[in-house]
């Protein structure tokens, strides 16, 4: 606490002390007017976290920035390079009807003709004994559907036995998913879309049964879960696991979860963790959840064992461990993390400051690093490459070296010095996108590939048991992959139970080709 000098006191003041006391209020007023500022940028900051609008784009500029402020080397840009339009997806583009839509959107959907026809002697009320000619039909379409409709399968295997009564055979019966159960294939693949594609609880599921008269119990259920992705799905879960290694590049991202029976204090917090193939890889993505109690080295260092090449990650620092002990894996940065900080930083800033904030300067360098990335989406990998060493590196090496420059404006501790210091610490990373056409920019792939779980989570808030997570990770890591691989995840899951239970004696696990959700071995019904 600073002293308080009383008048008498400052009256005795030789005018060397007195300077003394100026100067040390003066530290004091500055240090305070930090602080306050930081505390407002605090509060701004949570106030937008809680009641703003959660998107990060940034506002359109008009016009032509005054980029020579932002950067000092003439020799790391031209003129034209920085010419800021308004991004698509902020343009209102006019409505236009869109012809044969419709048309397209119900192509795969069966028809029922349904003929509507005036009676012989209503036409002859209107026609008279002249007669009348028909014209082409008037058409137009509706879509009618059929709420679930659940059936007992009753079985009657056939017995036979001889003469003798000495031997006994039974006909052929398919195997059941689990032994006196009346779970089938369809029941399963209903349960795991419900829930694991469309995030509904099992109690609500469980609801939804009783209102068509099935009683199912979640408790039921969930071991049904817990024992088909056990005995089978996680056979393709492994495969997909090694094929996974064949890529070039992965991403990868990680988000807590609550496990209540997990040995540990109430409240201790799990990981769901995720994998997948690079964004660049259209053809056959893989996407992989897998559980683990704890966020350290020791699950990323064991998942990856067998991959060799670039992993695409945020900026923690578990997988800069991994990239330590290795020389076959290399970690790449994102630039959605560069810039998230900044954009917090701006929001928290009244609406008339916030285009005269270096914040904002560091946004609309960073987007547009992102404007000419854009330009190259269309390119193969190598040539890709190519352009961004002639377009998008240059944007990158100023943008580093204007931080570099104003850093030491920055009061520490602030949103604005927070997004600074990211991203100095991170410039390694954030330019291995430079050096490989596969690699992207962000990890923005990864983030949405576990949004669905991160949805699911929002309903069923927490997991009961270990074995209930490791197994939500397998039927997530199905629903998902089928998803990004345009497939129909209610009649994939149906066709996987149907299939795998057939070979589960086999030593040969090359089944599984036939499986995977690119094989063109998989029925019609399954594709969208």
């Amino acid at each position: 606490m600073a002293k308080v000098y009383t008048e008498e006191e400052l009256n005795n003041f030789s005018r060397e002390t007195l300077m003394a006391v100026i100067l040390s209020m003066q530290d004091q007023i500055h240090q305070l007017n930090t602080n306050m500022e930081r505390l407002i940028e605090q509060i701004a900051d949570a106030n937008n976290k809680r009641y703003g609008r959660s998107s990060e784009k940034l506002e359109t500029i008009s016009g032509q920035l005054e980029l020579e402020l932002i950067f000092n080397e003439a020799e790391a840009l031209t003129e034209t390079l920085y010419v800021v339009e308004p991004v698509e997806e902020d343009v209102i583009q006019p409505r236009r009807k869109n012809k044969g839509k419709r048309k397209a959107d119900l192509k795969d959907l069966p028809i029922e003709v349904i003929v509507h026809t005036l009676s012989e002697e209503k036409l002859q009320d209107v026609f008279g004994t002249d007669g009348w000619k028909q014209l082409p039909d008037e058409i137009y379409k509706r879509v009618r559907v059929q709420p679930a409709v659940y059936t007992v399968e009753e079985h009657h295997v056939a017995v036979y036995a001889g003469k003798d009564n000495q031997t006994i055979i039974k006909a052929d019966r398919p195997k059941n998913l689990l032994r006196n159960s009346l779970l089938t294939p369809s029941l399963a693949a209903s349960i795991m879309n419900a829930k694991y594609v469309n995030g509904l609880p099992l109690y609500r599921i469980s609801q939804e049964f009783l209102r068509n008269d099935i009683h199912i119990s979640r408790q039921v259920m969930a071991n049904w879960m817990i024992q088909c992705a056990d005995r089978y799905l996680g056979i393709l879960y492994d495969r997909l696991h090694k094929e996974m290694y064949q890529f070039h590049v992965l991403q990868a991202d990680e988000t807590p979860v609550m496990v209540t029976k997990d040995g540990r204090p109430v409240n201790s917090k799990s990981y769901m963790w995720i994998y997948r193939t690079g964004k660049s890889y259209t053809d056959t993505p893989i996407i992989l959840y897998e559980y683990q109690k704890t966020r350290n080295a020791s699950h990323p260092r064991e998942f990856l064992k067998g991959f060799s090449g670039i992993c695409v990650t945020d900026g923690y620092q578990v997988y800069h461990t991994i990239e330590k002990e290795r020389e076959d894996l290399k970690i790449a940065g994102c630039w959605s993390h560069a810039r998230r900080r900044f954009d917090e930083a701006v929001k928290a800033l009244p609406k008339a400051k916030q285009k005269e904030s270096l914040a904002y300067l560091a946004l609309t360098m960073i987007q547009a690093v992102y404007r000419e990335e854009k330009q190259l989406k269309e390119l193969a990998a190598e040539e890709r490459k190519e352009r961004r060493q002639l377009s998008v590196r240059p944007l990158v090496e100023a943008y580093f070296t204007w931080l570099k420059e104003n850093i030491s404006r920055i009061p520490q501790k602030s949103k604005t010095w927070e997004g600074f210091q990211y991203c100095l610490n991170q410039e390694r990373y954030l330019k291995v996108f430079l050096e490989d056409g596969e690699v992207p920019m962000h990890n923005n792939a990864a983030e949405q590939s576990i949004r669905g779980f991160c949805i699911g989570k929002k309903n069923w808030v927490m997991i009961d048991t270990i074995a209930g997570a490791r197994s939500s990770a397998i039927i997530y890591s199905i629903a998902e992959t089928a998803k990004a691989n345009s497939l129909k995840p209610y009649d994939y899951f149906e066709h996987l139970l149907t299939e795998i239970p057939k070979h589960l004696d086999d030593k040969d696990l090359s089944f599984c080709e036939d499986l995977l959700p690119w094989s063109k071995a998989l029925p019609e019904k399954c594709r969208k």
